[in-house]
């Protein structure tokens, strides 16, 4: 079964994807691997229920009728192939369409902008990716997942694909039931039937991608049986008699879907350093930090204008507040750079509604002595605090900013005293990549 996972991922081209950034077969088999390294080197053939939990996660995509079992590997690969191309195709379409509305908006000199763009990283293979790249490729890997553990890749379904949290609760409720009145039940085969065509299983679980691939891989078997009253067969979902081992397995299963998380792509940071620089108050900015549409960036500058007459006005303070607000809405990120007492520079992107102690992390994360006590000093001379759980953008720091960096003058001079003092404030790693603004 592998083989053929691998030969989905030859066949597939994502045509969305940005120079430099496609997850190439080398990288994402290394990846993958990776993930999986606790796993045994030698492992047998993916057993029946993995792979029909697996041709279930693919037809649900597609949401078209189903035989009672599925264990061909060739129609596995074709709907993967097909799902997958189709969303790489939309989201490409889109970057088009997007493109071709923003054609009448000045495009500045990549060279010249601030950060080449916003990119994410897949937890799952540590790919990079851009924003359109970034869901494809997650699902992708979540199918992948089918191969090495069905419940682990049904409850990533279950719980990234649908957008509903409630839809996602209620059906997490449902199936939990159902494992409940198993478990106390074990003998009662009505417990362990689920027909469906019944309206709750039609309302609440099946309408959310990956509960049935989790019932699956559960261990139920897809299976036509008479109904009394009807001529016609209907499916059911069966699970043969369990022992009390198997019984307690349930259970952990059933909690590992109850407490999962959505597979976000985390936000890469792109920290980087520079020298010390006069431009360290420039900023250019890629459209990707916008939350405008091209219209909207055209009418910006007239927006500013406009601004200009308002503050000739007599406004509250609620109407200034706003006002604020509505600005800050525009920005998805923020670029922010810190200068160090040494006079270099460290640069990071942010989400607009990251809190203080992410940006306070960061910064404890690229010090050689992140460890000691230190202020953070907004423009305009605001003390950030790092304990305070607020928003960069309500601290007026997005769309871009420049802080300064001291460390606790008290702290520093205790170490001075007992010759501790580090000879650089930036980890080596940083300091080996430094760059020059331009």
């Amino acid at each position: 079964m592998k083989k053929f996972f691998e030969d989905i991922k030859k066949d597939i081209k994502f045509k969305s994807a940005g120079p430099g950034k496609k997850l190439t077969q080398e990288s994402s088999n290394a990846a993958v691997v990776q993930s999986s390294s606790g796993a045994k080197q030698d492992r047998h053939a993916p057993s029946e229920g993995a792979q029909r939990a697996g041709a279930a996660a693919l037809a649900r995509i597609e949401q078209q009728p189903r035989p009672k079992v599925y264990t061909s590997q060739d129609i596995i690969r074709n709907q993967v192939k097909r799902e997958l191309e189709a969303e790489a195709a939309t989201l490409a379409e889109k970057e088009k369409a997007g493109s071709a509305e923003g054609s009448s908006v000045p495009v500045r000199d990549l060279s010249c902008l601030s950060v080449s763009g916003v990119y994410f990283i897949c937890p799952l293979t540590g790919a990079n990716l851009t924003k359109s790249e970034r869901d494809v490729h997650i699902k992708e890997a979540i199918f992948m997942r089918f191969e090495e553990d069905a419940v682990e890749a049904s409850v990533m379904m279950v719980h990234t694909f649908n957008k509903d949290k409630d839809k996602v609760k209620a059906a997490v409720d449902i199936i939990s039931k159902y494992v409940e009145n198993i478990c106390k039940n074990p003998s009662e085969e009505k417990y362990r039937r689920i027909k469906l065509s019944n309206k709750v299983f039609q309302e609440k679980v099946h309408c959310v991608e990956g509960s049935r691939e989790f019932l699956q891989a559960l261990g139920f078997i897809s299976v036509m049986l008479p109904v009394d009253g009807q001529e016609e067969e209907e499916e059911f979902l069966v699970l043969p008699e369990q022992s009390p081992d198997a019984l307690e397995l349930m259970k952990e299963r059933r909690d590992r879907l109850q407490g999962a998380e959505p597979v976000r792509a985390e936000l890469d940071r792109q920290p980087q350093a520079f020298r010390p620089s006069s431009n360290a108050q420039r900023f250019e900015l890629p459209p990707e930090f916008y939350n405008l549409t091209a219209e909207e960036l055209k009418k910006e500058q007239q927006q500013k204008i406009d601004l200009v007459e308002k503050n000739a006005m007599l406004r509250t303070k609620a109407m200034r507040e706003r006002e604020e607000q509505r600005e800050r809405r525009k920005y998805n990120y923020t670029l922010l750079r810190v200068r160090l007492p040494d006079g270099n520079l460290l640069q990071g992107t942010f989400y607009a509604w990251d809190r203080l102690p992410v940006l306070f992390g960061f910064m404890r994360e690229s010090l050689v002595d992140g460890w000691q006590p230190f202020d953070l000093i907004a423009p305009g001379g605001q003390k950030l605090q790092e304990s305070e759980e607020v928003a960069l953008a309500e601290c007026n720091l997005v769309p871009a900013a420049l802080l300064t960096f001291s460390w606790d003058a008290a702290v520093q001079a205790d170490i001075a005293a007992a010759g501790g003092k580090s000879p650089n404030l930036l980890k080596p790693e940083l300091l080996e990549k430094i760059k020059t603004l331009s």
